[in-house]
């Protein structure tokens, strides 16, 4: 006789797995990282304020890299500045996801072809988990992508995927632990 046999009639009591219940607080208190470069910063601080309020998904803006969630690269991105994104990124805890807003952080924008100064995309420095396409992109388009990151954490599994035998030996080119 376990507890899940019997039936609940008090209608305060919830039964969810515990990876559930983990992803549903991770991503209902997202807290990021600003790093606006150019315009699209004016539209992620407009997102910030009153009109389009984003404290209501959970999702409130830290200083330091040390405390936040998610880093939304907003701009272009330029060769200098890469490095910096980069040491940032490395700086925030796990598990940590990035947002590129705007057609100039997701690859080069207008500088694309002639800024020879410009990154053509956040990518090729860290790892990208929502694109927010547009120049620059209304703050509905950054809501929507950090809806798109909520979906993403809700089906996110906390345990580790299991690494076979063959595959721990072709990445570490070790035999794996046991196997002899």
């Amino acid at each position: 006789m376990g507890l899940l046999d019997k039936k609940y009639h008090d209608s305060n009591i919830i039964i969810v797995s515990l990876e559930s219940a983990l992803n549903w607080a991770r991503k209902s208190s997202l807290w990021y990282e600003q790093f606006g470069l150019a315009c699209c910063a004016i539209e992620m601080m407009a997102t910030a304020a009153s009109d389009y309020d984003f404290d209501r998904f959970g999702v409130i803006p830290r200083s330091s890299p040390r405390q936040a969630d998610v880093m939304i690269v907003a701009g272009t991105v330029t060769m200098k500045m890469a490095s910096r994104i980069e040491r940032l990124y490395e700086q925030m805890s796990e598990p940590r996801y990035v947002i590129s807003m705007g057609s100039c952080s997701n690859s080069g924008g207008p500088y694309w072809e002639h800024g020879y100064h410009v990154l053509k995309g956040v990518d090729k420095v860290i790892p990208v988990d929502v694109y927010v396409p547009g120049c620059p992109p209304r703050p509905e388009a950054l809501l929507e992508g950090f809806l798109k990151l909520q979906d993403r954490i809700t089906n996110e599994s906390i345990i580790e995927p299991k690494v076979s035998e063959e595959s721990e030996k072709k990445t570490t080119g070790k035999e794996p632990v046991g196997a002899e």
